[in-house]
Formats: C-alpha cells, structure tokens, sequence
C-alpha cells in the first residue's frame, strides 16, 4: 500500500502533505526530527491519510493535495478535525 499523509504541526499551526509506503515509520522519522522539511516545525500529529494501491496514484493525489486548490479540498473535508488540532 502507499500512502498519502497530512499532518498538523503543533508549532507553526500549517500542514505538511507527504506520500510514502510505510506510514507508521514516516510519522516516527517525521516527529524525530529526521525529515528535513519538518524537523523544525515538530511535535507533528496525523490530521488525515489515504490509501492506495498504486503508487502513481498515491504520488498524483500528493502533488494535488499541495496545491492552493488541494489544499482547499483538505480545508473544506476536514474543517472540524483541523478546529480541534489547532486547539479552537
């Protein structure tokens, strides 16, 4: 399976967008500082995941996703989950 993932940065308030085939173990990495696009912006949490059989697939969602209209797309499904993990 791979998966396309979205996660919440305690710190800085934004969303990270990232795809991978190991999810459990990305999240690990990501929170420990390993990943260099979120090591500064940690504790991170999981808000979302999807996913899918074929990898193309998961790498166009994750390209979408990134984008303004993705990104209001992440915005309008997740409205409440985003309300509770930025703490209103």
């Amino acid at each position: 399976m791979h998966y396309v993932y979205v996660l919440h940065s305690k710190k800085d308030k934004q969303l990270y967008v990232g795809c991978t085939n190991n999810l459990k173990k990305r999240f690990t990495l990501h929170n420990a500082g390993k990943v260099l696009s979120t090591r500064l912006r940690t504790p991170l949490t999981l808000a979302h995941y999807e996913a899918f059989i074929s990898e193309k697939d998961a790498f166009l969602r994750e390209k979408w996703l990134k984008t303004g209209w993705g990104r209001n797309q992440l915005r309008t499904m997740l409205p409440e989950s985003l309300k509770i993990l930025a703490g209103i």
